[in-house]
């Protein structure tokens, strides 16, 4: 063990040249970040869940209710034992082979099926309210830590000359308001790395696990290489456009069109300067071009431009959906109708909608028919009726 963590923490990789981790130990005149001080993020992340639960029951739950955000689920399917068994066992999606081969085996037409299991479908979907209280945890959250970031990064000096992040490099001393900072973004991400298997499930799992995968790690990276200056200043970059995005949602849940188009605006706008214009022109060029001036060359060095890297991309395709929905949107003239950082490929929302769904009954190929299968008819929903109407709302 002691061989495989010398290999590790091997100078030569996460040093600059002639230093060595002896020199960045902490002393009684200066501090400096260390490996293990990490460990306290893990603690800390379990913490911020259970302030989160609260926060959604006690808080979040009481202003929806007062605000008037609906309670209750999508409408749920009308029990029937056939096209359960087809949704749990082989299907979510039938295609129109098995439609067709359902419809001669309940007598119903093609149109009833697809909207019962598009109605079975949404009923697994999360209330309003549960995303109300979601987005308005992670408001709260990230406009209390843009908040402090920015009072912490206005009284210092690589806020307004991005070389001083490498003045004095790698002997800059740590300093509580930074370590502080640091501690809490990184608890908040892990938690988001746990919860997110609870939370909400979205279109774009895949892509926002990478993403928290690279920030926690490019977090943990700059930490321990004590890159933490250009740390700053990225982790605030980044809380910006997200303050402005659960902001909307929430405006979006409360049904106020009007402020939800406006802050959505707010949100490309802010979101498409910051990570495709700022970012790439502030943080990356301060990383590729001016610390290799001032340190020159190190392997550390090369992984975390990568992962900045990765980011970009992230920022990339973000940008794209999100000008996608905005231009989608103006096209039908529907600014409300929009999901700007969870649209899957047929655009749909969070609840599946059909605009031929204002019908409410099953219509049967042959009057007064009957359900030969199982010798049954509504008591277990073969032959019964569709509850009408689906829950349209978008994300």
């Amino acid at each position: 063990m002691a061989g495989i963590l010398a290999w590790f923490w091997n100078e030569r990789f996460w040093l600059p040249h002639n230093v060595t981790w002896a020199d960045l130990q902490s002393t009684e005149e200066a501090a400096f970040p260390q490996a293990e001080d990490l460990y306290l993020a893990f603690p800390l992340a379990f913490c911020i869940f259970m302030i989160r639960l609260l926060f959604e029951r006690f808080i979040a739950k009481p202003c929806a209710l007062g605000l008037k955000v609906q309670a209750n689920g999508p409408q749920k399917a009308q029990p029937n034992a056939i096209l359960e068994k087809v949704f749990t066992a082989i299907t979510k999606h039938p295609d129109e082979k098995r439609l067709e081969g359902l419809s001669k085996q309940l007598d119903w037409d093609v149109r009833s099926i697809q909207r019962w299991f598009r109605q079975r479908r949404n009923q697994e979907k999360p209330s309003t309210l549960t995303k109300f209280c979601e987005s308005m945890w992670r408001f709260t959250f990230y406009l209390y830590i843009f908040t402090y970031g920015v009072r912490f990064l206005k009284k210092t000096p690589w806020l307004w000359n991005t070389r001083q992040c490498w003045n004095g490099y790698p002997y800059q001393p740590l300093m509580p308001d930074l370590h502080y900072y640091y501690i809490v973004e990184l608890s908040f991400y892990w938690s988001l790395m746990f919860s997110q298997f609870i939370d909400i499930k979205r279109k774009d799992f895949g892509i926002m696990f990478t993403h928290h995968i690279v920030t926690v790690t490019l977090i943990t990276f700059s930490y321990v290489t004590n890159l933490t200056r250009v740390g700053t200043l990225t982790l605030c970059l980044h809380d910006a456009a997200d303050v402005v995005l659960e902001a909307a949602k929430m405006a979006n849940y409360c049904k106020c069109q009007k402020l939800s188009d406006l802050l959505f605006l707010t949100f490309a706008i802010v979101f498409i300067v910051s990570r495709l214009g700022i970012y790439p022109l502030w943080i990356l060029n301060t990383t590729l071009f001016e610390l290799y001036e001032a340190l020159g060359n190190f392997p550390a060095l090369w992984v975390f431009n990568m992962l900045l890297v990765i980011l970009q991309i992230l920022h990339c395709f973000w940008s794209y959906l999100i000008i996608k929905a905005a231009y989608k949107a103006i096209s039908k003239g529907k600014a409300g109708k929009w999901n700007p950082l969870h649209v899957a490929k047929d655009d749909r929302s969070d609840i599946e909608s059909s605009s031929d769904e204002e019908e409410t009954v099953p219509r049967s190929k042959t009057p007064h028919s009957t359900i030969a299968t199982n010798g049954t008819g509504g008591a277990n929903g073969t032959n019964g009726y569709l509850t009408g109407g689906t829950c349209s709302e978008e994300h």
